[in-house]
């Protein structure tokens, strides 16, 4: 008996180490190209058209950096403009997701089968890029407005149905207990099925955060005025000027006139300014955000 309980301590150490290493190959392989990015963004141009792409830089220049800061009224005002939408765009989504998702989960709505298909439908079809875009700066009037920059994204029938599967396993004899003791419809969203289901609300959450952060498609359509770039658009517009540059230079000039502006270096550190917040951000998410998946897998 004692030598089999060796065994199986044995065994478990095994098990143990085995799986530590593959963790930590699997964090290696996250972290390697995180790592390549800050490097890049501080390796000068002619470096990386020399040498390559390398985790230790050969020559550090912040020419990148400087040339983004060049403007840093408008980047900071980028920066709050894209804060004030996520903010905004999150709270909204998540409210009016769940709402959608409480009602259709609901035992004793008789249209829920029907609602559920109708929002599933719109995910496989949509009406069009054109008619939306009418719909949004014509009908809407939203064009060259912050609305333009969240509204359309607030229903997200993956959130829909996502949310869904977290209020659907919520037992009815809660919400028939509550109407007993005299609660409103309101009364028991907000005090009772919400707080139960944290988990659902901070995952849909996070995948709001990332959405309307990351987003520049909306500013690419319905923005014409500085004021309300975002941050992601106005890397964009960075982007695509030295790009224009480059290819200017080298058509111009020669193929290495345009050595000495660092496209692919600025290409990295606009990653980096983009993506920094987010990598933040995902920590006080994290504890929920696991709970999240591992309950809606579990729950089915």
């Amino acid at each position: 008996m004692r030598k089999r309980n060796e065994d199986k301590t044995v065994e478990s150490k095994k098990a143990s180490v085995i799986s530590t290493v593959i963790l930590a190959v699997f964090a290696a392989f996250c972290i390697l190209p995180i790592l390549l990015v800050i490097t890049i963004s501080i390796t000068s141009q002619k470096g990386i058209v020399a040498d390559g792409y390398s985790l230790l830089p050969r020559s550090i220049s912040f020419e990148a950096y400087k040339m983004i800061f060049a403007n840093p009224g408008q980047l900071i005002h980028s920066y709050f403009i894209t804060i004030i939408v996520t903010v905004l765009g999150t709270f909204f989504s998540m409210l009016i997701s769940s709402m959608l998702a409480y009602v259709i989960s609901r035992k004793d709505y008789p249209l829920a089968n029907k609602t559920s298909f109708y929002i599933f439908f719109t995910m496989l079809f949509s009406g069009g890029l054109v008619p939306w875009y009418i719909l949004i700066s014509r009908t809407f009037h939203m064009s060259n407005t912050i609305f333009a920059l969240f509204v359309p994204y607030l229903v997200t029938p993956w959130f829909v149905l996502l949310m869904k599967g977290f209020l659907s396993t919520t037992p009815f004899s809660i919400i028939e207990s509550a109407k007993i003791d005299g609660c409103s419809e309101y009364r028991i969203f907000f005090r009772i099925i919400l707080p139960i289901n944290k988990p659902g609300l901070a995952t849909v959450g996070l995948f709001s955060v990332l959405m309307f952060w990351n987003d520049y498609w909306l500013s690419l359509l319905f923005i014409d005025n500085n004021k309300l770039y975002t941050l992601q658009f106005l890397l964009y517009r960075i982007m695509s000027n030295l790009t224009f540059l480059n290819s200017s230079l080298g058509v111009n000039a020669g193929v290495g006139a345009g050595a000495n502006l660092p496209s692919e270096s600025a290409r990295m550190a606009m990653c980096l300014l983009a993506a920094g917040p987010m990598l933040f951000v995902f920590p006080f998410f994290q504890r929920f955000f696991v709970k999240g998946l591992t309950v809606g897998a579990v729950k089915g």
